[in-house]
């Protein structure tokens, strides 16, 4: 492996045809650039000069090296160039994992920010749900998850992963417009004991049985999907009620549609997690950093 400051050096020799002319050109003694080119010559194994009278001639495997050192020295300026600008938030590229609800909420307007103030970053959106999110997390398959977790749900995480908590997210019921519970500010799950339900995604329908087994009873859970509009649209059409977080009101599109706040309130918390070393690299903490920012907005922060 050549040392890029020998490669620097030995450059300037042969440019200026001297080890003294190098010297003056690069700031250097002479018995310092005499020793980087001895050491140059040590790690190609062979000499790179021969005397000339009082300019130095180039060998073989010196007159090789001459013709990549201009290479070689643009490269690792180009570099230089690239990884200043990735340090200083000029640039980068980072994975977003997120679950449905937040990629239409949270990480919208986390974007929005990033494009306004550092427009060289680049996020590319993933979406999954928890905790297959967490898992491409552990594969290096993102850079960085938006996951949640319900009370008395214990996330399994590595250790070398790093949760970051954003905000606590209150659950919701989607009704028809009509129906007698919309009237009222607040509602309680035990009023809906008797109606046909809309179930969310795995994680999301095992917290609802388990609420729903603690008040003393089994919902009747007509239809099952992970799609927020989905139901929206099962609820407009009156063909159940749904238990959905408040992020989901941010962006209900239905005029049919009514959504009230449980009595006691149920919550979810909304996190970012990360692999510790992650955050060492400046766009992921930026990125981390625009959606606390995001987060701190809403109610529940």
């Amino acid at each position: 492996m050549f040392d890029s400051r020998h490669i620097r050096t030995f450059h300037a020799v042969v440019q200026a045809g001297t080890y003294s002319g190098a010297a003056t050109a690069l700031g250097y003694t002479q018995p310092a650039v005499t020793q980087q080119m001895k050491a140059l010559e040590r790690s190609v194994g062979s000499p790179l000069f021969i005397r000339a009278g009082r300019r130095m001639r180039l060998t073989e495997a010196g007159e090789t090296l001459a013709r990549h050192a201009e290479a070689i020295l643009d490269s690792l300026s180009v570099a230089e160039e690239q990884v200043t600008a990735i340090t200083r938030l000029h640039s980068g590229r980072v994975r977003v994992c997120a679950f449905p609800s937040a990629s239409a909420t949270l990480v919208p307007e986390a974007l929005a920010l990033l494009a306004a103030d550092h427009p060289g970053i680049r996020v590319k959106l993933l979406e999954d749900e928890p905790p297959d999110s967490l898992r491409q997390l552990a594969r290096g398959e993102c850079d960085i998850t938006l996951a949640f977790t319900y009370p008395g749900l214990r996330e399994a995480v590595p250790d070398e992963v790093v949760e970051v908590p954003l905000l606590e997210d209150q659950l919701t019921v989607l009704m028809p417009v009509g129906h007698p519970q919309a009237r009222r500010r607040a509602v309680r799950l035990a009023d809906f004991t008797g109606e046909r339900w809309i179930a969310g995604c795995a994680r999301c329908r095992t917290h609802f049985l388990h609420e729903c087994a603690e008040l003393g009873f089994a919902p009747d859970i007509a239809f099952t999907t992970d799609d927020g509009l989905v139901v929206q649209s099962l609820v407009a059409e009156g063909l159940g009620v749904a238990l959905m977080p408040s992020l989901v009101l941010s962006f209900l599109r239905l005029d049919r549609v009514a959504g009230r706040a449980l009595e006691p309130a149920l919550r979810r918390r909304i996190s970012a997690y990360v692999l510790r070393e992650h955050l060492r690299i400046p766009a992921t903490v930026l990125v981390i950093d625009t959606f606390k920012a995001v987060a701190a907005r809403r109610v529940g922060c």
